[in-house]
C-alpha cells in the first residue's frame, strides 16, 4: 500500500493541465466494442482504472497500439468471447466498476454481454437494474447465475427498437443502452436520460461513426438503428473533476494557479458554484485564473438562512465534487450545507477532517453542515486513510493546506482517477513525496 506524505501549509504558483476525463474515457473506450474498423482516441489519462478497461479489451481481443502520450489506436475485428467466461475475466471485470459498459457494445454487436458484479468506489448502493432494464426493453434476455454474483444478456435474433422511460437518469446506463440501440432494428427513445458533456460525447463519437442520433445534449434520445458502424477519430474533454479540484486547491492554499485548457464552456454551474463560497475565478480564454486570496466568504440565500450545496444530474451540480466543496468551506467565512443526495456513504471521510480541526456536523448518510473557520483555526497535519478516489483527493487538498506534515495511506484509490498527480504538484510548488 502506498502513501503520500504531504508537508502543508505552502502557497502554490503557476499552470497546471487537468487530464482527460476519467467518466468519459471509460465509456467511449467501450465503444470501440461496436465497429471492426480502426479507432482513434486522444488526451486518455494515464489512470489506474482507464488502463484497467484497456487491458480487459486487449485480453477481449481488440487490437491496441499506442502513438504517444494519452494517443492510441483499437481495433476490435477478432474479438473472443469465451474470454466473458474465463476466471481472469471474473477478476479483472469485477475489480472495475466501469467494465459495465462492455456489455451494451458486445450485445450489440454479437448479441451477448456478460460482466461479473463489477467493483469500485466504496460509496454506497449503486444498482445496474437501469442497465439490464433498457437491454430487455430491447428485446434481450436477462441471464443470470444464481449464487455467482456473474450477470448477462442474451439477444440470439437480435435487437430491437424500442420506446423506454429510464427509472434514474443513470450516465452509465444511458451509455450502455445508447450503445445497444445504435445497432438495434429501428427506432429507439430514451427518455429520462442522462446528459452529462461525457454522454454528449459518446453520442457525438458514435454519430461520426455512422450512428443516427437526435436530441444530444437532452433527456430525450431518439436513436435509429444502422447495420453497421465505421472508425473514425475521437479527442476526450479536460476531466471537470479535476478543473473542480483545482479550484478548490487554490482557494484552501491561497495560491494563484491557472488551470490551463479548461474547455470552460463544458463546466456548467461548477464555476458559479466555487463562487458561491466566495472563490474568485475569472475565464481567459479556455484558461481559468484563480488569484491568490486571503479569505473567501460563503454567500447566504436572499433571506439569510444558510446557503445549500447539492448535487443533482446533469446540468446541475456533479456529486463527484461534493467533498471538493465540502473541504474548501472549512476554511470559509460563514456556513453551509452540503447535501449528498446520490451517495449515502460518499460523506463519511468527514471525520478525518475533524481529526485536523474541522468543524462539521454530520446530520445523516447524506448531509454534512460546515462551519467555516475564515483561517483562524488552520487545519492541522495527521495520518489519514483514503476511502474512494474523491474523498482521496478532498484529504489531498485539506493536507496540502494544513499546518505541519501529513500522511495519507491506500493513495492507489487517488491513483484510480489523477493521473501523477504528485508530479503535477510539485511542479507548482507543493512539499508532496510518494512512499511505496
Amino acid at each position: 500500500m502506498a502513501t503520500f506524505q504531504i508537508q502543508g501549509g505552502k502557497k502554490l504558483n503557476g499552470e497546471i493541465t487537468p487530464q482527460g476525463a476519467k467518466n468519459e474515457a471509460l465509456q467511449i473506450l467501450c465503444a470501440v466494442l461496436l465497429t471492426d474498423e480502426e479507432i482513434t482516441i486522444s488526451n486518455i489519462p494515464d489512470i489506474r482504472d482507464v488502463n484497467k478497461l484497456i487491458d480487459i479489451l486487449e485480453d477481449l481481443g481488440v487490437k491496441i497500439r499506442k502513438k504517444g502520450q494519452g494517443e492510441y489506436t483499437f481495433q476490435a475485428d477478432d474479438i473472443n468471447l469465451n474470454y466473458l467466461f474465463s476466471p481472469e475475466f471474473r477478476e479483472r471485470g469485477g475489480a472495475l466498476r466501469g467494465s459495465i459498459m462492455i456489455v451494451g457494445p458486445l450485445l450489440a454487436r454479437f448479441g451477448k454481454g456478460y460482466i461479473p458484479k463489477p467493483g469500485g468506489d466504496k460509496i454506497g448502493r449503486r444498482r445496474l437494474d437501469t442497465h439490464f432494464i433498457g437491454f430487455q426493453r430491447l428485446g434481450a434476455e436477462f441471464v443470470y447465475e444464481e449464487g455467482s454474483d456473474f450477470y448477462g444478456v442474451e439477444a440470439p435474433n437480435g435487437l430491437r427498437g424500442a420506446y423506454m422511460l429510464l427509472d434514474e437518469a443513470s450516465v452509465t446506463g444511458t451509455a450502455n443502452i445508447v450503445m445497444a440501440a445504435v445497432l438495434a432494428d429501428g427506432k429507439t427513445t430514451i427518455y429520462n436520460a442522462a446528459c452529462e458533456p461525457y454522454l454528449q460525447q459518446l453520442c457525438k463519437m458514435l454519430v461520426r461513426m455512422g450512428a443516427k442520433i437526435d436530441g444530444i445534449g437532452s433527456n430525450m434520445l431518439h436513436i435509429e438503428g444502422v447495420e453497421a458502424l465505421g472508425g473514425c477519430e475521437h479527442r476526450m474533454l479536460p476531466d471537470m473533476i479535476e478543473v473542480g479540484s483545482w479550484i478548490g486547491l487554490a482557494a484552501m492554499t491561497q495560491s494563484e494557479l491557472t488551470i490551463k485548457n479548461a474547455e470552460y464552456d463544458e463546466l456548467g454551474v461548477i464555476p458559479d458554484v466555487f463562487r458561491k463560497l466566495g472563490i474568485k475565478l475569472e475565464r481567459r480564454g479556455n484558461d481559468i485564473y484563480i488569484p491568490a486570496q486571503d479569505s473567501y466568504e460563503i454567500d447566504t440565500f436572499i433571506d439569510g438562512s444558510i446557503l445549500t450545496i447539492a448535487d443533482a444530474p446533469w446540468p446541475g451540480f456533479t456529486p463527484d465534487l461534493l467533498s471538493i466543496i465540502l473541504v474548501v468551506a472549512t476554511q470559509a467565512k460563514g456556513s453551509v450545507l452540503v447535501h449528498q443526495k446520490m451517495f449515502e456513504s460518499r460523506l463519511f471521510f468527514v471525520d478525518k477532517l475533524i481529526d485536523m480541526g474541522a468543524q462539521i456536523i454530520l446530520c445523516d448518510p447524506h448531509r454534512a453542515t460546515v462551519i467555516g473557520l475564515e483561517r483562524k483555526y488552520p487545519l492541522r497535519g495527521t495520518t489519514m486513510t483514503s476511502p474512494d478516489i474523491r474523498a482521496g483527493i478532498s484529504l489531498l487538498i485539506a493536507a496540502l493546506s494544513a499546518e505541519g506534515t501529513s500522511t495519507i495511506h491506500n493513495i492507489e484509490q487517488i491513483d484510480r482517477g489523477y493521473e501523477r498527480i504528485d508530479e503535477r504538484l510539485r511542479k507548482i510548488g507543493a512539499e508532496i513525496v510518494r512512499l511505496d
